[in-house]
């Protein structure tokens, strides 16, 4: 093995963004380099610490143990070299960087009014594209550049991402961080039928059921919860937006789910009757996802810190209101 003296630090780069991508083409791709170029910065990288490190399986590529080992500490040397480096790039005043974000609605009317007026005194020239959400896994769409981040309720992506690196001792592609917790309520209109009597289960099976669904299909995490306990209950309607469900349902004997925190930015909170839901269900937990390859970008680093601001100042104000007489 040679000395650490003569060892090219680029190849540690090449090796980072081949290890996140797991596939050559991708990783030369995000690295502005050809595919060749990456294969022979890996083989000079082989050559340099005695070991494949990396090995063609089917479309990509698998890492020896020693890949795995090295990985993490690799990651968090380039981390905090670019933090450092890139500690005063980034002028927020003078910033004219674009991002891309998907929410569902509900979030986006927690977490969007603290923050456009962020942007507007602190960072004008910066602009956002928020899309709405479509999915309950958005890795593919961060790992295909088409987001920025994707911030939601996203349980099998966030297990994914733990698991792995709690199994494999390496990180994932995607990082996440947790913004904020809340639970699911049943939501009907005031004067419902079901109003004056308490929600037991067969009741809440009995009884006619919006669903919000981002993908479209008509069976939600509330189905699986019912189907654990040999229940079920009749989707009669299904929507993608959770307005159009406090609509529906303000107009309507049906009955619907929603975020708790959200009933109040419906704007016909006085319409609706709120019900605890008469099974369990998972608690809510919004987290915001991004792609590795931007964890040290300065624009980015800014935009996640005012995304946690954010959410905190968003909670902070509905607590405020809960508590005003």
């Amino acid at each position: 093995m040679r000395s650490f003296r003569t060892l090219d630090l680029n190849l540690l780069r090449v090796f980072d963004e081949v290890m996140s991508e797991r596939n050559l083409t991708r990783a030369a791709r995000n690295l502005s380099m050809t595919q060749p170029a990456v294969s022979n910065a890996l083989k000079r990288l082989r050559d340099a610490l005695d070991d494949e490190l990396l090995v063609r399986s089917g479309y990509g590529v698998e890492p020896t143990p020693r890949a795995l080992e090295l990985w993490p500490v690799v990651r968090q040397a380039l981390v905090d070299l670019r933090t450092a480096i890139s500690a005063d790039e980034f002028d927020p005043s003078a910033a004219r960087d674009s991002f891309v974000l998907a929410m569902a609605d509900a979030t986006a009317a927690l977490l969007m009014p603290p923050l456009v007026q962020t942007l507007e005194t602190v960072a004008p020239g910066v602009s956002l594209r928020v899309r709405p959400l479509t999915t309950r896994d958005p890795r593919g769409l961060l790992a295909n550049k088409e987001l920025d981040f994707a911030i939601g309720y996203f349980p099998v992506a966030v297990t994914a991402i733990t698991q792995r690196a709690m199994q494999e001792g390496s990180p994932d592609a995607i990082e996440h961080q947790r913004l904020y917790g809340s639970e699911y309520v049943c939501v009907m209109r005031k004067g419902h039928p079901l109003g004056d009597g308490p929600m037991t289960l067969d009741t809440y099976c009995s009884a006619r059921h919006l669903l919000v669904s981002f993908s479209g299909r008509p069976f939600g995490f509330v189905d699986e919860a019912l189907g654990a306990l040999k229940r079920t209950r009749r989707v009669v309607l299904t929507v993608n937006q959770f307005f159009t469900a406090g609509q529906v349902v303000a107009n309507s004997d049906l009955l619907t789910v929603l975020p708790a925190h959200f009933v109040a930015s419906t704007g016909i909170a006085d319409a609706l009757d709120v019900r605890p839901l008469p099974l369990e269900v998972p608690q809510v937990h919004v987290d915001m996802l991004w792609h590795h390859r931007q964890q040290a970008r300065p624009a980015h680093t800014w935009l996640r810190h005012v995304l946690v601001d954010a959410a905190a100042a968003a909670f902070k104000s509905r607590a405020a209101a809960t508590r005003a007489p």
